[in-house]
């Protein structure tokens, strides 16, 4: 089969007939035009003439053709037989009868039995035989179209009732293991598929480590993946991790990436596979990988729609932690360091003075940065920060003294804090002294260092680990009130509340105005005040509401007691 050739298998045992029709064929010329082979036409005629049934079904199985053109009536079969024999060899290739016979109820019973066209013999003609076998392409073409599409919404339909249900689960599960262990289940249930598990890299070893699987008893070994590769061709698992996109391998026993460990999938019978990132973000959590005993089970799955899977997890996996981040009572610390010998600010420090901030704020301009002062005059310290690349802006807060409280917007961290925080990971305080840049990052339980350190430097490759440990939370006891804090207020309104605290606004007197707050954040002064109220409403209603339980209104604690 080729895109300028019609190819044409005859069966017909009658030396004269198969002659004449090869012989209209050959005069048809332009009428080959009118035939559409999947997107081209051809300009010639190829034919295969086979005399016996069992000859031509042989080469239906040795090649692929275009067309099929039968006679009912052959040596080795006739009838019906004739005909069901060769649409069960034929699968989706067309196949036009071909008879002596003048009958006209046989004809309709040939169409009723998988024929697409039946024609007879001494009434067929160039015109009519063209015709008829661009009828009999074109309604297969439309057949093997309808049975994909069918095929295609089946198969989403099963994803998406898998998808419901993990999602559901995703919903009603409250730690990280529990989440992935309910994933791994649903994807394994009756009307799913064979086996599922969730995993993540072993970089110390370059393989994969099972974090979860179902079942849990089968046989196969998610430890021998390699994740660096071994062969030539990557294993799915691992290109998935690395690209960030789904894997899928319609058939195992012919895939070049699983020559070397395809006896382990025959052993436990799975023929497809699918490999889906588990990510939130440009968070990576692992892959979620699916295998069945079917080939070509993902075929008709849109690789969207397993990716979307695997971002739901990832977003549930990303919930889950930073909810554990809020209510940890330890956190591990990592100390770094840069050197401050590019930036006028940080080198100024080895002359003896100190600056330390505890409180970041992302806002538009940049890192909002609250902090103190100590050992060089406001003056001396304007003029060195005039000179610094690390300052955008600077506002002093406190009068002239030996110590004195500063607001200063930076351009530093404004890329890694943001990547810090999709990992639950903050920057905790910065200290300048010494001629050196010093930083904290509060990093949340069962979180992985490792990387955290990597993407620290991969945003600044002169910071180095200089101390690392493990401390309890300042107040343990209102983690509760930071998780409503985070839940309840949007993004827009917290960061409106940060700044307005930081930068005096509730001080008496105050160090901040509402406009000079609103000026920090980038918006107007009516927006900061509209976000500002909300936020107050939220929060009060969360503490009276939790707090009334009744709806008793309280005696004022500024009328005189009755008591004496």
């Amino acid at each position: 089969m080729t895109d300028d050739t019609l190819d044409v298998l005859l069966i017909e045992d009658n030396p004269g007939d198969a002659r004449l029709v090869a012989e209209m064929l050959d005069n048809a010329g332009t009428q080959l035009r009118r035939i559409d082979l999947g997107g081209s036409t051809p300009d010639r005629p190829s034919v295969h003439h086979e005399p016996t049934l069992a000859a031509g079904v042989a080469l239906l199985s040795e090649r692929a053709v275009d067309v099929i053109l039968l006679d009912l009536g052959l040596p080795d079969s006739t009838g019906f037989d004739t005909l069901i024999s060769v649409v069960e060899a034929a699968e989706f290739t067309p196949v036009v009868v071909l008879t002596g016979q003048d009958n006209r109820g046989l004809g309709v019973q040939t169409i009723q039995n998988g024929a697409h066209d039946y024609l007879v013999k001494n009434e067929v003609t160039e015109d009519l035989l063209i015709h008829s076998i661009q009828y009999a392409i074109e309604q297969s073409r439309q057949e093997r179209e309808r049975i994909r599409y069918r095929k295609q919404l089946e198969a989403f339909n099963r994803l998406y009732g898998i998808s419901q249900d993990v999602i559901h689960a995703l919903i009603t599960e409250s730690t990280r293991e529990d989440l992935e262990r309910a994933v791994c289940e649903r994807l394994v249930e009756a009307d799913a598929y064979d086996f599922a598990w969730i995993g993540e890299v072993n970089h110390s070893t370059g393989r994969f480590t099972r974090r979860d699987s179902a079942p849990a008893d089968c046989g196969f070994d998610i430890a021998t993946i390699p994740f660096d590769g071994e062969t030539d061709a990557e294993r799915p698992e691992a290109s998935a991790v690395r690209t960030q996109e789904v894997r899928v391998v319609q058939d195992i026993e012919t895939a070049p990436e699983f020559e070397h460990r395809r006896e382990q999938m025959r052993a436990c019978g799975y023929r497809t596979m699918v490999a889906i990132p588990v990510a939130y973000g440009d968070v990576c959590y692992g892959i979620l990988a699916i295998y069945d005993e079917s080939p070509n089970a993902f075929s008709n799955i849109d690789h969207e729609n397993l990716s979307r899977l695997g971002q739901n997890i990832g977003h549930a996996i990303t919930a889950v932690e930073r909810k554990d981040a809020l209510t940890s009572e330890t956190v591990l610390q990592l100390t770094f360091s840069q050197d401050g010998e590019t930036d006028a600010l940080v080198a100024a420090s080895a002359q003896g003075w100190t600056l330390e901030f505890e409180h970041l704020i992302r806002t538009d301009p940049g890192i909002l940065a609250f902090g103190g002062v100590e050992g060089i005059s406001q003056d001396e310290f304007r003029e060195v920060v005039d000179r610094s690349t690390l300052v955008t802006d600077l506002r002093i807060l406190s009068p002239e003294s030996d110590t004195y409280e500063i607001e200063l917007v930076m351009n530093w961290g404004e890329e890694l804090v943001p990547a810090l925080a999709k990992h639950g990971a903050f920057v905790t305080g910065i200290s300048i002294a010494d001629g050196e840049l010093q930083f904290v990052v509060d990093v949340p339980p069962r979180r992985d260092k490792h990387h955290l350190v990597a993407l620290v430097q991969d945003h600044y490759p002169d910071a180095t680990l200089r101390a690392q440990w493990t401390v309890p939370r300042d107040n343990p006891a209102i983690a509760d009130f930071h998780l409503a804090f985070e839940n309840q207020l949007p993004k827009k309104q917290r960061a409106v509340l940060k700044t307005a605290f930081h930068a005096g606004y509730f001080d008496w007197p105050r160090k901040s105005t509402g406009e000079e707050v609103a000026e920090l954040l980038g918006v107007t002064q009516a927006t900061f005040s509209e976000h500002f109220r909300a936020a107050e409403r939220t929060l009060f209603e969360a503490v009276f509401e939790t707090i009334a339980g009744d709806g008793a209104i309280p005696p004022s604690p500024w009328e005189p007691s009755n008591q004496e």
